[in-house]
């Protein structure tokens, strides 16, 4: 056992500490069962840079699948390729609407306390259109982890690398090939850019990205092809539709496919800092989801109220023993 990791056993012993303590034993022990982790990532957890401890957690075999908002899809790469650009904002939390209106017209672009320069974004896009246009022509269609890893297998990037490339997470992903599900892709820069593209006739149509029901189908055969062999436990950091729409794929193997004997997911934890309100998904407690299928009642549960930016990394750091 590392110093972290001793550190967690010495120190956190009651609430939200306790709750993260017992969270990553748990999914040790998930892991130690021969199960698998399927992880679910909203927030700005690639801005706030996670992927120096996440991509570890890929690259060691610690998380098998990945559910996330497209914006930390794209805000991976955006850092990786333009990080030294960013603009630190560690007063944020006081900046006046003039301040915000001067970090627009600077070419910038506020993600709580990181301004992330809008020229990323179209060095991002004439890579992408070719890419999009590519599969047009061939009549293709793909997911878009998948135009990313494309992009990333290209090596077209290499040279322009800011930070370590062990510290993306996505990298991480493209090396060991997990499959990353990304629900509600339109609400991303990239996802504008694609329908912007639409609709100037940059690109002839939007079939070459296939659909979030698609994406649905996809998670649903993975579940069922990884349920063979392993029990497949969900962490969740936040929630949004990253959560919600990956959670929901076993509700649908059970109730809708009707296959009674697939297992339900066999781990959960969840690090949110919403509060349990009038239906919201983000601060539903673990036990609501047993009704829907989606967990068993002795189902290892966790619930950590507390910052994801955080508690996840030292959960990781007991996970990976440092």
């Amino acid at each position: 056992m590392g110093k972290v990791s001793e550190f967690l056993e010495k120190h956190f012993k009651h609430y939200n500490a306790r709750e993260a303590l017992s969270a990553a034993k748990g999914y040790c022990n998930h892991l130690d069962n021969g199960g698998k982790m399927f992880m679910t990532l909203a927030g700005a957890m690639s801005t706030g840079e996670l992927g120096i401890i996440l991509a570890r957690m890929i690259r060691e075999g610690k998380v098998h699948g990945i559910s996330c908002t497209a914006a930390n899809l794209e805000e991976d790469i955006f850092n990786l390729v333009e990080h030294n650009n960013y603009k630190p904002l560690p007063e944020y939390y006081c900046l006046s609407p003039q301040q915000e209106l001067a970090i627009r017209d600077e070419g910038y672009n506020r993600v709580t306390d990181t301004a992330i320069p809008e020229n990323v974004f179209r060095i991002l896009q004439e890579e992408m259109v070719k890419l999009w246009n590519k599969a047009a022509d061939e009549g293709k269609s793909y997911f878009p982890y998948e135009y990313m890893y494309q992009l990333i297998r290209s090596g077209v990037f290499e040279q322009h690398y800011q930070i370590p490339p062990e510290n993306s997470w996505l990298l991480a992903a493209c090396e060991m090939n997990i499959p990353v599900f990304v629900p509600g892709y339109e609400d991303s820069t990239l996802g504008n850019i694609f329908a912007a593209m639409v609709i100037t006739g940059e690109v002839p149509h939007h079939n070459v990205i296939r659909t979030g029901t698609e994406q649905m189908q996809h998670l649903v055969e993975w579940y069922l092809e990884t349920q063979k062999t392993s029990s497949i436990g969900f962490f969740q950091i936040g929630g949004g539709i990253a959560g919600d729409f990956a959670i929901c794929a076993v509700p649908l193997i059970v109730q809708d496919l009707e296959i009674k004997d697939a297992k339900l997911w066999g781990y959960f934890a969840q690090i949110t800092d919403a509060t349990t309100s009038y239906g919201g998904y983000s601060g539903a407690v673990p036990n609501e989801k047993i009704t829907w299928f989606k967990l068993a009642a002795d189902a290892p549960k966790y619930n950590i109220q507390s910052d994801a930016s955080i508690v996840a990394p030292l959960i990781f750091a007991y996970v990976l023993g440092d």
